[in-house]
């Protein structure tokens, strides 16, 4: 990603309308699936945020539990940093540098569709190794090649996802499927109206996190806030981004627990 973007990442975050209705359907999946972790008892939840970016979703997560986030960008970890962030890393979400069964959540949103990640399957699979028995991964990326944008360049898209796609590759790295669905429905008739004006004006300008005068992205987090209970119970039949929830249900054979574990631990 260009470094402009997670400037404006860093900026937009907070309060950008797409931000806060992706916190608020994030947050209904990840209480509505809750990780299952025998003998957790009282102590706070375990949860890596792989690929982290500028720390806007990692310091939200805080209050589901203790947060830790990693990316591979070092311009990223720098902005996370100014959110006063005590748990970040620098690595790649296919080389995660974590023991076996570490965590109770793994999140990661928006990552696993960039150029950097040349092996989403093998991300999945380390992914499902650093879960503990029990626990969740949520993840969301943007839906359908077809939709493509001057966007998708400027963040380094690889690839885009359908819902059966995410839900197939989840299933292969091992893991049981508890829902999946598009999100960003009520939005989508916007997006190939913009897509087309690119194309007309021949412009490759980011202009997908522009934030509209406060009242009007006000409207719109509102409207795509509305998505979430229809997301968590039922699932949403398109658009715009798709997420899906997966749980580890068994423990990894001995041989690959005891493998070596990658260098690097996360910083305290």
């Amino acid at each position: 990603m260009e470094k402009d973007q997670y400037d404006l990442m860093f900026a937009q975050e907070e309060r950008h309308w797409w931000y806060v209705g992706m916190r608020r359907i994030s947050t209904a999946l990840l209480e509505r699936y809750p990780p299952l972790i025998e003998g957790q008892g009282g102590r706070p939840l375990e949860i890596l945020d792989a690929g982290c970016g500028s720390g806007g979703m990692t310091r939200y997560l805080s209050r589901f539990g203790r947060v830790t986030g990693i990316d591979l960008s070092a311009v990223a970890l720098d902005l996370a940093r100014q959110r006063s962030l005590p748990r970040l890393a620098r690595s790649s979400v296919g080389a995660l540098p974590f023991l076996d069964g570490s965590f109770d959540v793994v999140t990661s949103f928006d990552v696993l569709y960039h150029l950097n990640v040349q092996d989403d399957s093998a991300a999945l699979e380390d992914i499902h190794r650093v879960l503990r028995p029990g626990g969740i991964a949520l993840i969301r990326l943007p839906a359908f090649d077809w939709i493509r944008g001057a966007h998708d360049e400027v963040v380094h898209t690889r690839h885009r996802y359908t819902r059966d796609e995410l839900s197939g590759k989840l299933e292969d790295a091992g893991f049981r499927l508890e829902h999946a669905t598009y999100a960003n429905f009520l939005l989508f008739p916007l997006a190939p109206a913009k897509r087309l004006l690119e194309q007309k004006r021949g412009t490759h300008e980011a202009t997908d996190l522009w934030r509209p005068p406060p009242p009007i992205n006000r409207l719109l987090a509102d409207l795509l806030s509305l998505e979430a209970f229809a997301a968590r119970e039922m699932g949403l039949p398109w658009w715009l981004s798709v997420f899906a929830v997966a749980r580890r249900v068994h423990a990894l054979p001995v041989a690959r627990r005891l493998a070596p574990v990658i260098a690097g631990t996360a910083a305290r």
